[in-house]
This record gives C-alpha cells, sequence and structure tokens, in this order.
C-alpha cells in the first residue's frame, strides 16, 4: 500500500501522540498507572454538577434538545452560543465585537490547525512563511499540525531566577527578529507546558510588532481569563483586529465537548468557516448547547472565578511544597506557577535526559512527559531541551505525593550514577 506525504507526516511519530497513547495506557490501567503527563482537566464536583444540571434543563426541553442532538450548526457554530459569547466578552472587556469575529471550532487543536495552515506555508509569491513562537518552550500540540515541514521558528527565552529553586521565562526581544517570512505570531498565556503568563508589557510589544508586520498575534488563552482563568496572577486580555484570541471549554470541565472558540478579524471567521464546511461540514453542538445558558447568564464567571481558580490553586501549592520539600539537595529548578494546570521541572545537569527518565518512570506507574517535545520551531541544540519535564498537578493528593516520591527518587539515582 501506497500512501501520501500528507498520510506519512501525520502519522509519524509525535509528541502528541505519544502523550495521548499514554492517556489512553492510563485509562486502560485502571488505577494502576500515576497520570501525570496529560492535560485532562480535573473533575471538580461542582462544575460537574453544574453541567449535570444542565444537561438534565437541555433534555427536559424537547426542541431544544432535538436541535441540539439532531441538527447541523452552520460552520461557523451554534449562533446561540456565539450570540452569548459575543455579549459575554463585551460586557467584560468591551472589546466591541459582533457574532461576525466569532467561530467554533472541534476544539482548539481543530482551530489551531486552520489557523497555522492559514497563515503559514507555500504562498503565492514564492515565500515559505512561518510561525513564530517568540518563546519557547510551547505547547505540544503546535509541533505536528503543520500540513509542510518547516512550518514553525522559535526563539530561546531569556531565564531570570527568581530564588534559589524557582526561575521564570521572558521573551528576549532583543534576538526577536520578524523577517518577511514570518506569517504570524503565536503565544500561549498561561503557556502550557511551564504556567508562564506573559507580562501585560510582553503581549503590548508583541502586538505592537504584529500591526507593524502586518501580521496576526494568535494568543491561545486555553487557560485564561475570563474562564478557565486558571491563572494566578494579573494579567489584561487583549483582542484588536490584529489579534486572535482562541479560547476552549475544554479545562472549564467540557474536554468531550470538544468545543473551541476563536475570536478575530471578521475575514479570518469567513476562512475558518469555510474550512469547517471542508472538513468537518459544521463544529459539533453538543458542547455549546450544554454551556450556553452558563454563558448567558454569566454563570461561567462565577465557576471560573469563585470554584475553577481555587481549586487548581490550593492544588498547585500542595504540589509545589512537595516537590521542594522530596527535591531538596538536588539541582533543580521550578518555573514560577502562574497558571495553567503544570508544573514544569528543570533538572540541571542532569546525566540522562528526561526522555530516559521518562522511561524509567514509565517503568514505576508514573507518567510524566518529557521536554524536549516542548520546542517547536527551535533548531539549534540546547541542553536545557532535555533536562525539563512537564507534570500535571490536578491528580488527588495520594497520587501527587506517591508520584512525586517516585520521581525524586529516580531524579537522585540518575544523578547518583555521575558521582
Amino acid at each position: 500500500m501506497k500512501i501520501s506525504n500528507f498520510a506519512k507526516k501525520i502519522t509519524c511519530e509525535s509528541g502528541i501522540g505519544r502523550l495521548m497513547d499514554d492517556l489512553d495506557v492510563a485509562f486502560a490501567s485502571g488505577k494502576d498507572m500515576m497520570m501525570l503527563g496529560g492535560g485532562n482537566p480535573a473533575h471538580i464536583p461542582q462544575v460537574q454538577e453544574y453541567f449535570r444540571q444542565s444537561m438534565r434543563q437541555l433534555l427536559e426541553r424537547p426542541a431544544e434538545f432535538a436541535k441540539a442532538i439532531g441538527d447541523y450548526s452552520p460552520p461557523q457554530g451554534n449562533k446561540e452560543f456565539i450570540e452569548a459569547m459575543t455579549h459575554l466578552l463585551n460586557k467584560q472587556f468591551h472589546w466591541g465585537i459582533k457574532c461576525e469575529n466569532v467561530a467554533l471550532t472541534n476544539g482548539s487543536q481543530s482551530a489551531f490547525f486552520i489557523l497555522f495552515n492559514m497563515f503559514a506555508g507555500r504562498f503565492d509569491d514564492g515565500v515559505q512563511r512561518k510561525i513564530l513562537f517568540p518563546l519557547a518552550p510551547e505547547y505540544i500540540g503546535y509541533c505536528d499540525v503543520g500540513l509542510e515541514e518547516g512550518l514553525f521558528v522559535a526563539n530561546k527565552p531569556l531565564i531570570d531566577f527568581v530564588d534559589d529553586h524557582v526561575f521564570k521565562y521572558h521573551i528576549d526581544f532583543e534576538n526577536l527578529n520578524i523577517t518577511d517570512d514570518i506569517g504570524a505570531i503565536c503565544v500561549s498565556r498561561p503557556t502550557n507546558p511551564t504556567g508562564n503568563v506573559l507580562t501585560d508589557s510582553e503581549i503590548e510589544k508583541l502586538s505592537e510588532l504584529a500591526q507593524r508586520h502586518d501580521i496576526p498575534l494568535i494568543i491561545d488563552n486555553a487557560y485564561g481569563t475570563p474562564f478557565p482563568n486558571i491563572i494566578f496572577t494579573q494579567a489584561a486580555p487583549i483582542w484588536n483586529e490584529q489579534t486572535v484570541v482562541c479560547m476552549s471549554l475544554s479545562k472549564l470541565g467540557l474536554p468531550a465537548g470538544r468545543t473551541g472558540i476563536i475570536v478575530a478579524a471578521k475575514e479570518i471567521i469567513n476562512m475558518v468557516a469555510k474550512a469547517n464546511a471542508v472538513m468537518i461540514l459544521s463544529p459539533g453542538s453538543l458542547g455549546a448547547s450544554i454551556a450556553t445558558e452558563m454563558v448567558r447568564s454569566g454563570q461561567i464567571l462565577t465557576l471560573a472565578r469563585d470554584v475553577i481558580r481555587p481549586y487548581y490553586q490550593e492544588k498547585a501549592k500542595f504540589a509545589i511544597d512537595l516537590l521542594m520539600h522530596e527535591l531538596k539537595g538536588l539541582n533543580f529548578y521550578m518555573h514560577t506557577c502562574e497558571g495553567a494546570i503544570f508544573l514544569w521541572l528543570w533538572f540541571r545537569d542532569l546525566p540522562v535526559t528526561t526522555f530516559e527518565l521518562y522511561e524509567r518512570l514509565k517503568k514505576r506507574k508514573v507518567i510524566v512527559v518529557p521536554g524536549h517535545y516542548f520546542f517547536p520551531g527551535l533548531s539549534q541544540q540546547w541542553k536545557h531541551k532535555d533536562q525539563c519535564i512537564r507534570i500535571n498537578y490536578s491528580r488527588d493528593r495520594q497520587t501527587i505525593s506517591t508520584a512525586i516520591g517516585i520521581i525524586a527518587d529516580e531524579v537522585r539515582k540518575a544523578y547518583a550514577q555521575s558521582s
């Protein structure tokens, strides 16, 4: 059987594929595997109860239920949800957007597949344009969505040492070059994998660069404000005609609903809707139908502020305190946790790669993600890439405690090999 170059590319070994395979293994093995690797949000009882009530109400309204499961939505997405979301964002941020500025996709991954291939690749003028990540590491799911090779370029960050075991990445603007072959700039905020929140000043500078070069600034807001609001520092949202803001219902607690939200200029939204029509006919409506009333009423903001954010903040503190205790005496650093559901650990001068560490941990039923997957577009050699791991801190306390103890034990063994 012969397959196309597209098939070879999209089915090759990838970081996101390995991560989802690990997730499948963890679920299939029941409680044996300690899954600190995936991005699955926690099952927060208050949030799940709200969704149960919303589904009951949907079942009790025959016409709405029939529409939710029995009708295609328009390619732009569920109209009622888009209207409610437009009103919410205008009320919350005074963006002045209209329904023509919002489209839905089958989750954020689908959104980035469309957007990245829309603004990068081979153009009519013969230029092979790229997506620029101004700060690496970045989200593992970006790495393999390009239809062509070499779609990404990234900049190494500046590293600010906050204290003996805590650091923070910043954008190195002095070495950030927006060349003619850059088709768009993309950042996640908070950043997956590190929990980094780019400062308002950094976002303003990126926005100015995007406008100066007439390219989009794409902001991945999957963990940010106003929902799910897993953000532990001050960060002002931004939107203008040059900016594309991507949001999702997944980290709110509806990952199975596959509902991505794009806020962008009308021309971009029109193209996204046309791409939806070709690829999937229309975005799925069930997630949007479940969430429409909570968006319309503003309950989504209350849940995010009063339930979701405190829940994850407490989880993060517990895991951080435990790591600081268990890793005491080792040459490690942790990125300051400003949001998202991950902790990013840097084991300086580790004598093995963190991929080898990942394999050792997997044998002991602990799943993490090795750091080298999180540097799309950063082609130069940098040993830092092989010294970091990402862990999901949102699991129950017993799982986190046991897993972190095993991680510390394996890291100590690895350092001991070189002594």
